[in-house]
C-alpha cells in the first residue's frame, strides 16, 4: 500500500467517523449532547486553522535557520548568480 493510499484510507475513516457522530448516529460517550453540538461543526474549521498555522510556523522557522546551513545558503548564491548572468546574456535586465 503507497503513502497516497494510506492516506486516503485514513482521511476516509475519519470523515466517516465525523459525519456519523455529526449527524447523530453515534454518540460521543462521556460527554453531554449539547457540548457535542456545539464543537462539532466547528471542528473542520479549527483543524483548518491548525493546519494553516502549523503550516505557517514551520515556513517561518524554515526562513529563521536558513543561514544554519552554510553549505546549502553557498549553493543557492551560487545558482542564483548563475541564473542572473543567464537572464543577462539573453537581454533580460535583472538588477
Amino acid at each position: 500500500m503507497t503513502r497516497a493510499q494510506r492516506v486516503a484510507t485514513i482521511l476516509t475513516s475519519f470523515t466517516a467517523l465525523y459525519l456519523l457522530t455529526f449527524f447523530e448516529i453515534f454518540q460521543v460517550p462521556l460527554v453531554e449532547g449539547n457540548v457535542v453540538q456545539e464543537v462539532l461543526p466547528v471542528l473542520p474549521w479549527w483543524l483548518l486553522v491548525s493546519f494553516g498555522s502549523y503550516s505557517l510556523w514551520s515556513l517561518g522557522w524554515g526562513l529563521f535557520t536558513f543561514r544554519d546551513c552554510p553549505e546549502a545558503y553557498e549553493e543557492l548564491l551560487v545558482e542564483i548568480s548563475q541564473a542572473k548572468n543567464e537572464l543577462r546574456s539573453r537581454g533580460v535586465t535583472v538588477d
